[in-house]
């Protein structure tokens, strides 16, 4: 399982430890990496993902899974992402059929 957030796809960075004495050693940065149950509406069913904290935050600002997804453009999703804004059009277009 990779470090990387399913939506933002924010991941690993690298870079330095530095002592007192300027001595360097590498290190890296991990993301907040939170497994998250989100609801769908379109879908009618809880969807468990791996995102990091600031994308929860963000998720709940824009007023939940269905409004983030179709409200942000595919190029700035992970795959998991697209695949999930691409099911909740087809049942969003489905309902609005019937």
């Amino acid at each position: 399982m990779s470090r990387r957030c399913d939506f933002t796809g924010k991941g690993v960075q690298t870079g330095n430890n530095v002592s007192h004495a300027n001595n360097k050693t590498r290190r890296r940065y991990l993301p907040n990496l939170q497994k998250a149950s989100l609801m769908s509406d379109a879908l009618g069913k809880a969807v468990q993902v791996r995102l990091t904290t600031s994308a929860i935050r963000t998720i709940e600002k824009r007023g939940g899974l269905d409004a983030y997804l179709t409200s942000t453009p595919a190029a700035k999703l992970g795959k998991k992402a697209r695949d999930l804004k691409k099911q909740i059009e087809k049942a969003k277009a489905k309902s609005v059929a019937a």
